[in-house]
Parts: structure tokens; C-alpha cells; sequence
């Protein structure tokens, strides 16, 4: 089977993201998996080949097929004239390169020229200052892909975590969690897991309350709207228990119980994840016409350039992109 071909985005010019490309792009076995192609800025990248100690070449190429995924070589579709920049300093500049970064990678994927994207980290405030009409890379994903709304999912070691919730206060948060709502995420964790080639999904859906509220007593979320929307997904086919009390349902699932959690808010599962390996905690942003995968931390600009960022996330964002890809249905 050919190796599959990874676009990966080098993040804000000014951030980490790119010491952390050419950091995972020096390790060979990221080439036994699959053929990456950075997209982004080739003078940024030069300039921090003897930062990293990266004793590799750059070699601009016009499209994807053009790579030969060799190790010892960084690929890259070149995006030049950035102009002054500095690291650690919030750019427009940066945050409009950035932004054509993803939109290009995302062209390549809806032309099947790639077939997944990882993703390095960007800077809210570049993408601001740019004037960029998305917050984020979901909400960017999601628009540029015309996706209403996309599911996160992490992946930790054997552990998959999405959530019902993301950016909202607990109060609000709360407040979505209904039972319809509960019903339609089970649906479509099960739909985006099968479409990832997973064959086993089996899901236990966390609960809010100490507990899991013990019918009533702390609490009647999970009496009136958490286990009713489990009980509708199992009506519609879906293998999924709970709520469980979610101080120990992640423990489970890492151990194997379980093949997916549904965490109910934002820090419920992103502290679970995180604590069980920080640095490979991995998004799998779900619901695209495309497989994208991403680190799931910041531009770190307190310490760009300086060499000293940790590339493992990115190196397992692009292997779990390579996993994934031979499996991805695209329909």
C-alpha cells in the first residue's frame, strides 16, 4: 500500500509551530509512515534548521505529487514574502500566512491531492489582527469546509474522548445538556468513528454530578436528561452505557472498557486527556470532508525560535493523521 501523503501546516510564522514541524520532520519513522508536505514559509524553516540541530534540506515543490518522502528532505509548498516578522510578536502578517496555510491544505484535501492534514498551532490574536473572519482552526475548518458543526475528538494513547460542550462557561454548558442533545452526539460519535475504520464502538458517556448525581441526590442531570438521551441512542442501535461517574470513567476507558467517552464539558475530558500523556493529547477534528488532525496545545510565544519546544506532539499528530488516512471514508 503507498504511504499516504500528510499536508502539514506549519502554524503562525511567529509561534512554535514551525521548530516543531522541522523537529518532527527529523525523525525518520515519520517517513516510514507516510510522505509529509509542509505548507507554509521555506525561508522560516530554513532559519531554524540549525536552532533544532536539523541536519536536513529544504526543497520547495509546486504540488504534493512532486514529493519523493524521503527522510533527510522537508517538502515544502511555499508561501513567501512574509516580510519583517518577529518571534513571539503577534503579526498580522503572520496571521494572514497562517490562514493561507489551512486554506491551501484544505484545497489539497477536497482534490484528494493529500490525503489528511495535521496541523501546527496559530495565534488568535494574528488571525485578529489579519482580520480573519474565524477564531480558531474548528470554526475555520468548519466554514471553509461548510460544516455546520464539526465533533472534536482526542486521542491518548487507546483513549478517544469527544465532547458535548467546548467553549462555553459551565453554566452554559449545562444548560446543552439536554437529552435530544446527548441522542445526537452518541449518533455522531458512532458515525465519525465508523468513518475513521473503527469496527468497535462501544461508548460510556460521562456524568456531571458527583456520582453521577446518585439518582437525585447531588443532583438531577443525569436523572432527567443524561441517561434518557443514552437510552434514545440505544433505541437507535448505539452501544453506549451510563452516565458514569466520570472520576473513574476515563481511567476505564484507558484500560480498555470502553473505545470512546463522551465528556460533557470542555475541562472534563481536555484534563483527563492531558494528564494521562500532555504531550500526546492529539485532535481529530471530526465531521469534515477531510481527515485533520492537530497538537493540541498553543503558539507558545514565550519560547519560539529558541529551540527548545517539544516537537512529540507534532510528530504524533502527523503519525495519528497516517494511521487514520487508509481507513478515512470520505462519503
Amino acid at each position: 500500500m503507498a504511504k499516504p501523503i500528510i499536508a502539514v501546516t506549519m502554524g503562525d510564522p511567529a509561534g512554535i509551530g514551525p521548530e516543531i514541524t522541522v523537529g518532527s520532520l527529523n525523525k525518520s519513522e515519520i517517513y516510514d509512515l507516510c510522505t509529509p508536505v509542509v505548507i507554509g514559509n521555506a525561508a522560516v524553516l530554513e532559519k531554524l534548521l540549525p536552532v533544532v540541530k536539523a541536519d536536513l534540506t529544504i526543497n520547495k515543490v509546486n504540488t504534493p505529487a512532486e514529493a519523493q518522502g524521503e527522510y533527510g528532505t522537508i517538502e515544502v509548498i511555499d508561501f513567501p514574502n512574509l516580510g519583517d516578522y518577529q518571534f513571539g510578536k503577534v503579526s498580522a502578517e503572520c496571521g494572514a500566512q497562517a490562514f493561507a496555510y489551512i486554506e491551501h491544505a484544505v484545497e489539497l484535501c477536497k482534490t484528494n491531492q493529500v490525503q489528511a492534514m495535521a496541523t501546527a498551532p496559530i495565534n488568535k490574536e494574528s488571525l485578529k489582527a489579519a482580520n480573519v473572519p474565524y477564531i480558531g482552526h474548528t470554526e475555520m475548518l468548519a466554514g471553509l469546509a461548510d460544516v455546520a458543526d464539526p465533533l472534536t475528538m482526542f486521542e491518548v494513547r487507546n483513549m478517544r474522548i469527544f465532547f458535548l460542550t467546548r467553549h462555553l462557561s459551565l453554566k452554559d454548558a449545562i444548560g446543552q445538556m439536554t437529552k435530544e442533545r446527548v441522542h445526537d452526539y452518541l449518533l455522531r460519535c458512532d458515525a465519525a468513528l465508523a468513518k475513521l475504520g473503527v469496527e468497535k464502538r462501544k461508548f460510556a458517556v460521562a456524568g456531571l454530578n458527583p456520582h453521577s448525581g446518585e439518582n437525585g441526590l447531588f443532583g438531577y442531570e443525569e436523572v432527567d436528561e443524561i441517561k434518557p438521551g443514552i437510552e434514545l441512542a440505544k433505541a437507535d442501535g448505539i452501544d453506549a452505557v451510563g452516565p458514569v461517574p466520570a472520576d473513574s470513567v476515563f481511567f476505564q476507558a484507558l484500560n480498555g472498557r470502553y473505545d470512546a467517552v463522551l465528556s460533557l464539558y470542555h475541562d472534563q475530558g481536555h484534563i483527563a486527556a492531558k494528564m494521562t500523556d500532555f504531550h500526546r493529547t492529539i485532535s481529530i477534528t471530526n465531521g469534515l470532508p477531510f481527515l485533520r488532525t492537530s497538537v493540541d496545545h498553543g503558539t507558545a510565544f514565550d519560547i519560539a525560535g529558541q529551540g527548545i519546544a517539544s516537537s512529540v506532539s507534532m510528530e504524533e499528530s502527523i503519525k495519528l493523521a497516517a494511521k487514520y488516512a487508509p481507513h478515512f471514508k470520505q462519503a
